[in-house]
């Protein structure tokens, strides 16, 4: 016999993965070009030139046995301390290099920190909607995840927040900007925050800490986001460099403990067991070195703002209810019916190819990838139009 809840577990597809595997499919049978795939946030935005040129380099002039050489369980120290002097400059955190971790992606960061700080049954808040394998990454961890709401535009609801603390509440965790939402947390949100946290912390012997996921954290349309280290001291950021540079087949990432939080060097310990604990051993050395030197760079994110703006003008005009995004590449649209699962469905049937919101912790909503051509974009309109008029001819 095997563990048969993993077993159970890999059965089951994810609907964004499901729905990608689907249109790879459809596009086989009907043409790549009428079939309008929004499921999956692949960056189609090509890397940065820093990218292509640190390869080239790193290839052309260092020994092969050094290149693809182990690096130190945490991760070489030059890239960690490009990292920490990055974090310096640009935030004003005076960041230490031991302070960072390199990991395969912002997923592996943020299993290992949950692995790190949780006790069983202590709590983790999320403000809803999420991304959906939290749920995962909490539960694995032995704990329990405490979904929030957010408010009407899916910004934090700081009174939800404060209801759900409890005295097993070990952590919040917060993705900004946000999947599937495109909300950017400004800074009087973060700082609000942060003063709740704080007058909470008076009344425990440990504080709550912030983890922060911040995979999107370039990826804005209008002021960046606001580091969280700055404004609470007790924060954990969760980096990956996927989406930003447009690598998420490369997995590279890290965890950065604020020199300020609780115990910062234990917990940075605990995280390094982690790691180890899972297998987390030694991030992609290669790219490890190509992130280096591509510190705040970011792939050409005005395609994705003409796609935002392109998507939102047509869908509002059209009649369908939605927010316009602030930063990462989601649109995220109430559906035409109470059940978006349904809604997807007939969707289908006009090949849009949608993600319904259930699995990220809310109701009656659709996400909407537009990481794509813009000529995709563009042919989707008609569709997007009939699928509306089904509903309101």
């Amino acid at each position: 016999m095997f563990n048969q809840k993993l077993q159970k577990l890999g059965t089951e597809h994810s609907a964004i993965r499901e729905l990608f595997e689907y249109g790879l499919a459809r596009k086989k049978e009907i043409g790549e070009e009428n079939v309008f795939d929004f499921s999956l946030g692949n960056p189609n935005v090509p890397a940065p030139a820093c990218v292509t040129e640190e390869l080239l380099r790193l290839i052309g002039e260092m020994p092969p046995e050094k290149l693809h050489a182990y690096s130190s369980a945490v991760g070489l120290k030059e890239v960690r301390a490009a990292i920490a002097q990055y974090i310096q400059s640009s935030f004003g955190v005076p960041m230490s290099e031991d302070l960072i971790f390199m990991t395969c992606g912002a997923s592996a960061s943020l299993v290992s920190v949950l692995s790190a700080l949780l006790l069983p049954e202590e709590e983790v808040i999320v403000p809803a909607p999420y991304f959906p394998e939290y749920a995962l990454f909490i539960e694995q961890a032995g704990g329990k995840m405490v979904p929030v709401p957010t408010d009407e535009k899916f910004h934090l609801d700081l009174h939800a927040i404060e209801r759900a603390i409890t005295e097993r509440t070990k952590a919040i965790l917060i993705n900004s900007p946000n999947n599937p939402t495109g909300a950017v947390y400004t800074k009087g949100e973060l700082e609000g925050l942060a003063a709740l946290l704080e007058r909470v912390n008076t009344t425990r012997k440990e504080p709550i800490f912030l983890l922060s996921d911040e995979p999107y954290r370039e990826l804005c349309y209008g002021e960046k986001p606001t580091f969280p280290m700055v404004v609470y001291p007790h924060t954990v950021v969760l980096y990956s460099f996927s989406k930003v540079i447009s690598l998420p087949g490369e997995r590279i990432g890290y965890v950065a403990v604020s020199p300020a939080c609780y115990h910062a060097q234990e917990l940075f310990f605990a995280v390094r067991g982690a790691a180890r604990y899972h297998g987390y051993v030694c991030a992609p050395t290669l790219f490890q070195r190509v992130v280096a030197d591509c510190q705040g760079v970011t792939s050409d994110l005005e395609v994705y703002r003409r796609n935002r703006d392109l998507l939102y003008g047509a869908l509002s005009d059209m009649g369908y209810s939605c927010t316009v995004p602030e930063g990462a590449f989601f649109l995220f649209v109430k559906a035409l019916e109470p059940d978006a699962k349904a809604f997807c469905a007939r969707a289908k049937k006009h090949e849009l190819l949608l993600v319904p919101s259930d699995s990220f912790g809310t109701k009656g909503y659709v996400r909407i990838s537009y990481c794509v051509k813009g000529e995709t974009v563009e042919r989707s309109l008609p569709a997007f139009r009939a699928l509306f008029e089904e509903y309101n001819g």
